[in-house]
This record gives structure tokens, sequence and C-alpha cells, in this order.
């Protein structure tokens, strides 16, 4: 586990949302951990819930992650700190409101947006750079989204 700044702590609740619970602690890639963790609780809720319940989950979670990333970021004196995974969560689930439940599909849909958010082509670092806070944070990610979904629809329309 990756050490937490003294000013974050996990019995923080902010502290405990934006790192997805603890996943953003990961010592590798805890954004890509957190997106491959978003899968299966995607699945559930769209299982139990139907796509309308995880369209839910992805605007109740963005809020409760602009909130949290901006307390840590503003606690931590680090404007996005690495640990802070909420935004992988969010973006990981627009992408999966694209794709039935088909595990090959949520394959695609995990490669796909974790491209573009490593990617991060434009607006994606225009939005990373220029955007403060926890809105920052959570929109670079929403938009590396928005690409990842039209990858995902392209290649479902190309594969019939």
């Amino acid at each position: 586990m990756r050490s937490v700044p003294d000013s974050v702590s996990l019995s923080n609740p902010a502290a405990l949302v934006a790192t997805g619970f603890g996943i953003g602690l990961l010592p590798r890639a805890p954004g890509t951990w957190a997106s491959l963790a978003a899968l299966p609780f995607g699945w559930a809720i769209v299982s139990l819930v139907g796509t309308a319940g995880l369209a839910l989950a992805v605007l109740a979670t963005f809020a409760a992650g602009w909130w949290a990333a901006g307390q840590v970021a503003r606690d931590s004196g680090d404007a996005d700190p690495g640990l802070v995974v909420i935004d992988e969560v969010v973006g990981q689930w627009i992408v999966l409101l694209a794709v039935p439940l088909d595990p090959l599909l949520y394959g695609l849909a995990f490669l796909a947006f974790r491209l573009f958010d490593i990617a991060k082509p434009f607006p994606v670092s225009w939005a990373e750079r220029r955007l403060a806070g926890g809105l920052g944070i959570m929109a670079d990610d929403v938009l590396a989204a928005g690409y990842a979904v039209a990858l995902v629809l392209l290649a479902r329309w190309l594969l019939g």
C-alpha cells in the first residue's frame, strides 16, 4: 500500500470516497485498479436495477467524487493526488452505460477507457490542466469516457 499523506486519513469520509475505499492506495497504477474494480460493481448495478440505475450511480458518484476529491486535494496540498481514484470509477461506469452485460464488451470498455484516460487527447488534457479542485479532478475522466464511449459504439457497430 502507498503511504497516505499525514493530512489525509481513511477515517475521513472524503478520503475514503476519493480513494475508492482504499483502492487509490495500491502501489502501482491505482487508476487502472480502480477502473478494473468498477467493472463488477457496474455489472451488479445493471443486473439489479438496470442501466438507469447505473446512470443514477454515475450521477451520485460524480457528485460525491467532486466533493471528496476537492477535500482531499485541499487537505493534501496536491492539486490532483494520485490516490484519488473515484474519478476513474465514474469514467469507467460512463463507458459501461454504452455496452450490454457482456464480458467481452466490458473488457473492451475497460481498455478503451484506460487508453483515453492515459493518452488524454484534447479536451481531456485541457480539463486536467485548467479546471481546479474536485471538478477538475473529475472532469478529465468524464471527457476521457466520452472518447471511450465513441470507440466502443464504433466497435459495436463495426462488429454488428
